[in-house]
């Protein structure tokens, strides 16, 4: 079946239909576009200070503003650095990277969003990456929490031979992964959990320098709904991500709550989100029906019966004209 466009009448005029391949592709591009914005929006200074604070134990003490304005290093780059070992050079960007893991032979994987920051306390850098994941299946063939270790490993690797070279092993800095999962298990709605190394004595009682062995972290933050959120930095992603907030509401709740300066740019990263993930949520429900009336229309036909019959009960059950009918009826044909 080709992707080729039919042309109907739709209440009196005259429009192109796509065919089903056709409407999942364009699901797929407004997907990646809101998957793109999504990073910008995260990868600003203030929504990454905000994220330090409440999750790196290093910026506990630190005020959101400093963290944002005295240590976070350089721009953060958004889907440009590749994880894989052999692509770790490329510096190519591609904005709306794909959230999902694939092979050397399917793709390269970039990170979403890495940059560096300084250690209030030490003013080592540390290398952090933060990655977004929309997905509805919080274990999508794999743990999570695997993948954002295997992040944290690839991190401390590639410091080889720019952060220490030969035996320096005392010079590689310290890195996180931090996951905000959109769509997590209701067990795992609005929370935050970190995995880290720690030191336990199996025997005796010895006391190593942590710096020596807390060289990684990965942190899992789940949202869920926004009156349930039980921390500042739960409600402002609950707010920042919400697929029902207006861009306006958001914007002021960031100003009033958080004490977010609304920049002419990052007001219009929120309202370029809001259209974007209402364009997928409309899009989203227009496959769910087109998925309905394809799989009604090839039982029918199935059953063998006539298509003035299939035409009468598609038309009374999905509300559609005569004329749409047809065009699903000729995609199956």
């Amino acid at each position: 079946m080709k992707c080729d466009k039919i042309p109907v009448k739709v209440r009196g005029e005259a429009v192109n239909t796509d065919t089903t391949i056709a409407k999942n592709i364009s699901v797929a591009d407004e997907k990646a576009s809101y998957d793109a914005a999504c990073k910008r929006l995260l990868s600003e200074k203030i929504i990454l200070a905000w994220i330090m604070k409440n999750c790196l134990e290093e910026y506990r003490d630190c005020d959101v503003e400093e963290i944002a304005e005295k240590y976070i290093e350089g721009t953060p780059q958004v889907g440009e650095v590749a994880v894989a070992p052999d692509e770790s050079n490329c510096v190519s960007m591609i904005q709306g990277a794909r959230n999902e893991d694939t092979s050397l032979t399917e793709g390269t994987v970039f990170y979403d969003i890495r940059f560096l920051a300084f250690a209030p306390v030490s003013e080592e850098l540390i290398r952090l990456i933060i990655n977004i994941e929309a997905q509805n299946d919080f274990y999508p063939g794999y743990p999570l929490i695997k993948r954002g270790i295997y992040y944290c490993s690839r991190m401390i690797s590639a410091q080889y031979g720019t952060e220490f070279t030969n035996a320096h092993y005392e010079n590689i800095k310290k890195v996180y992964s931090i996951w905000i999962c959109m769509n997590p298990p209701k067990s795992r709605e609005n929370s935050i959990t970190r995995y880290y190394i720690a030191e336990e004595n199996l025997a005796g009682s010895v006391k190593e320098r942590k710096a020596d062995y807390d060289l990684m972290a990965a942190v899992m933050i789940c949202l869920g709904k926004e009156e349930d959120s039980g921390t500042d930095l739960l409600k402002l992603l609950n707010v920042l991500l919400s697929t029902e907030t207006g861009s306006q509401d958001k914007c002021q709740i960031l100003e009033e709550d958080f004490h977010i300066k609304m920049t002419q740019a990052l007001e219009s990263e929120v309202s370029l989100m809001c259209n974007l993930s209402k364009g997928v949520e409309e899009k989203g429900i227009q496959k769910g029906i087109d998925i309905g009336i394809t799989a009604m229309l090839l039982t029918l036909k199935e059953l063998q019966i006539s298509n003035d019959v299939i035409l009468k009960q598609i038309c009374e059950k999905f509300g559609l004209t005569e004329e749409t009918a047809e065009t699903y009826l000729k995609e199956i044909c």
